[in-house]
């Protein structure tokens, strides 16, 4: 991947770290973040060597969102025609599949959050699998406050994190909800006095889930997220197929003989993917 100017990434240990790193601009999100983001997730999810990947931030917010200036005419919006109209739904279409990218990464997605995490910021934090929080940070459902709805996956994923009331108050009048109700909600998991506990922690989880076979986990995500969209009775069938796909003796003798001799496992990483139209 070509150098970005809106993220720093780096990996220690199978554990990718993507860092927001526009503090002065609080982070927000222009076409160049949307491009670069799209791409980086891109990488991570061919390569197959990342076993977890961590999202966080730099300066006092997490993310303040989508830029203002790219409404102002970096992304063209026609609503005097029926053709323009029908047109917004495709770009929509392609920023949504961005942050989609994170919930279909073969790997877990964990954010550390700090500060504000408004407008788009919930949107691509709803598509994580794991959030964790600093005191100070904040969620915020700006799109109500500047005259829209919000469109990119906030009003489609949040409802499945917490009470659907919580969902309407929020989306309704654009109010903060603050890191102390949303762990009581259950929108993060844990909230620590600092960003650097934060992080820390992200990093820690990230590192033992990337102790654990790759394929498991692959799997176990899978499972995860098709059993919030389905019924009992439908994921328990999905889960007999899933797993005759992806069980391993080896895989769990490894995880025992690990865990019994206190060492790390030695699993196989996930295959390298190449799209199908890059063959032959």
């Amino acid at each position: 991947m070509t150098a970005t100017t809106c993220f720093s990434l780096s990996s220690t240990d199978n554990v990718a770290h993507l860092v927001m790193s526009r503090p002065g601009e609080l982070n927000t999100m222009n076409p160049t973040f949307w491009r670069e983001l799209d791409e980086v997730l891109t990488q991570i999810h061919t390569q197959g060597t990342a076993r977890a990947l961590v999202i966080s931030s730099t300066g006092k917010h997490f993310s303040a969102g989508m830029s203002l200036e790219t409404f102002a005419g970096a992304i063209s919006m026609d609503d005097q025609s029926p053709e323009g109209r029908a047109a917004i739904f495709d770009l929509l279409t392609d920023m949504q599949g961005t942050f989609t990218k994170l919930e279909n990464l073969r790997i877990p997605v964990i954010c550390a959050i700090q500060g504000g995490c408004i407008g788009g910021a919930v949107d691509m934090v709803t598509a994580a699998c794991i959030r964790y929080a600093s005191a100070d940070a904040f969620f915020c459902i700006q799109e109500i406050n500047i005259g829209m709805v919000a469109d990119v996956g906030t009003l489609q994923r949040l409802p499945k994190l917490i009470p659907f009331a919580v969902v309407k108050e929020m989306a309704y009048t654009g109010r903060r909800l603050p890191a102390a109700r949303a762990m009581a909600y259950g929108l993060v998991n844990e909230v620590f006095d600092t960003h650097e506990a934060t992080v820390a922690t992200a990093l820690q989880c990230a590192q033992e889930i990337a102790s654990k076979p790759p394929v498991a986990i692959w799997g176990t995500k899978q499972a995860v997220n098709y059993a919030r969209d389905h019924s009992v009775e439908d994921s328990l069938r999905q889960m007999g197929w899933l797993q005759g796909a992806v069980w391993s003796n080896a895989h769990v003798r490894e995880a025992i003989a690990a865990m019994k001799e206190k060492r790390a496992g030695d699993f196989t990483p996930l295959t390298p993917l190449q799209p199908f139209k890059t063959l032959g």
